[in-house]
């Protein structure tokens, strides 16, 4: 399933893996803990993620939330992760005062949360097992636990949207035991973000707003509601937020920030 590489002295032994699912691929860094025992977390993660693609998936007829938004089922008669996405994004709703919507169209669309929480719950499931750090990075948006090496803090590079391969900003976990990095945007699938107001495309100031805080199934959900907000407004409800620290870019490539992200830059 994938290369276990040998540890110095200073690093813990190294197991990555990459799969494709949910229409991207999401990459494993998993260091430290028993190698079986790695192995059978991963495992798990792996197929957990599958699981949920098979239940939430719009593009899956068959899928329970498919079936949920066409009538066919009921919240009771689905799995109970269905219930608690439903809750989270009905929470990441009230939270951004409907910037985040679980409803395109008036139908239900829980995709713009469920991808943050599967990658969370994936590093939740392989730390469990008592690894030193694991790193999950589902499609670029990235929870990271613990550490990769014993004094040495996981790093997450921020893709300059206004030049390709270069990148705008560096994020540490220096000090957190856990960190999550989200980016929302028109870089990588052009104009996607819905405004919840109209059911249209966003449009606004901003090309890419990146969003860190301790987990990713919020962070994820801000990074999508302070892009459809735009700069100003976005920036503002961003800088009310506890833990949370943003990078906003605008089409003028002007960068604005919240208060405390340099500390958080590395």
């Amino acid at each position: 399933m994938a290369d276990t590489v040998a540890p110095t002295p200073e690093a813990p032994a190294a197991v990555r893996h990459a799969e494709e699912v949910m229409g991207t691929v999401f990459s494993f860094d998993v260091r430290g803990g028993d190698p079986r025992a790695v192995r059978a977390a991963l495992g798990d993660a792996v197929a957990g993620l599958h699981r949920v693609d098979e239940v939430f998936s719009t593009y899956r007829e068959d899928s329970q939330v498919s079936r949920l938004a066409r009538g066919e089922t009921t919240v009771a008669d689905c799995d109970p992760e269905v219930a608690e996405v439903l809750g989270l994004g009905a929470e990441a709703e009230r939270a951004s005062g409907g910037w985040f919507s679980m409803r395109y169209g008036g139908r239900l669309d829980p995709t713009g949360i469920v991808k943050g929480w599967a990658a969370e719950r994936a590093a939740r499931v392989i730390a469990a097992v008592g690894v030193s750090g694991v790193s999950v990075n589902g499609g670029g948006d990235v929870q990271l636990v613990g550490a990769p090496e014993p004094q040495r803090s996981w790093r997450v590079g921020v893709s300059d949207p206004l030049r390709p391969g270069g990148l705008a900003a560096v994020i540490s976990a220096a000090g957190a035991d856990e960190l999550a990095v989200a980016t929302s945007g028109t870089a990588e699938r052009g104009t996607h973000i819905v405004d919840p107001r109209t059911g249209k495309s966003a449009v606004t100031d901003l090309v890419a707003v990146t969003v860190v805080g301790p987990r990713l199934t919020w962070v994820d959900c801000w990074a999508t509601a302070a892009f459809a907000m735009g700069s100003r407004e976005g920036l503002a409800w961003l800088e009310s937020l506890p833990d949370v620290e943003a990078l906003l870019i605008t089409a003028g490539d002007e960068v604005r920030c919240t208060g405390g992200l340099a500390a958080r830059l590395g």
